[in-house]
Order: structure tokens, then sequence, then C-alpha cells
């Protein structure tokens, strides 16, 4: 049996859009809440800060986005080896093995943020 999850069972979905009932376990992977965000109105079933970059990485990232974000990938990927952010990778595969996993993240931005290289770490691309 493989350790990475399915492709089709990972999604990703912004926590201002209406939860849908096709969003399965709806996991919100942001550090921080999101602004302006009731816990009824974000309908996360789990909130994985943790899984999150560090503060550290994130607030490196954010002096220079346009010119970091390779580097940024490398790093968070290698700080999703630590035991911590391991077990919640771990947790969140086994969820999408019995269904439906939806990452919730209130990022703009999402091909330049940290859910890229999340889902390509849960996928074991």
């Amino acid at each position: 049996m493989s350790t990475h999850a399915q492709p089709d069972r990972i999604a990703v979905r912004r926590v201002y859009d209406p939860p849908a009932p096709a969003d399965g376990t709806r996991l919100l992977v942001d550090r921080l809440w999101p602004r302006g965000i009731s816990k009824e109105r974000a309908a996360v079933d789990e909130w994985l800060r943790d899984i999150a970059p560090s503060k550290e990485l994130r607030t490196w990232y954010h002096e220079d986005r346009a010119g970091r974000y390779d580097a940024f990938a490398e790093r968070y990927d290698a700080e999703l080896a630590d035991p911590v952010r391991a077990g919640l990778v771990a947790h969140v595969r086994d969820l999408a093995r019995r269904g439906r996993v939806t990452l919730v993240t209130s990022v703009k931005e999402i091909e330049h943020s940290h859910v890229p290289v999340l889902v390509r770490h849960l996928r074991g691309d």
C-alpha cells in the first residue's frame, strides 16, 4: 500500500469561498487564523497550524517574494521532514486514503504560497 495520498483525493480552496459538500475533510493549513472569518464560516474540521511554514521562513519569504519562491519551496519541503510536521503529513495522507481532503488557506495567490509545496509533498511528487 502506498504511503502517499491519491492525487484526486486532495483539493485546495480558499477559506473565503463557501464550503461545498464535495470538500470532504476540510483542513486549514495556515499558521495564522484568517482575518474576518468565524469558525462557523470557515467550516474546517481541523486547523493544522504546525504544518505551515515556520514564522522565520514565512518572514524571510515575504521580504522578497518575487525572487525567492524556489528557495522558499526547497526550505519548506525540508521543514516538512521535521518530526512534528512529518506526523501531520502522515495524518493528512491517512485522511486522504479514507476520502476526499480539502486543504483550506487564506492566501490570495495560492500558486506562490506554501500550499503547492505541501500538496506535492502529500502526493509524493
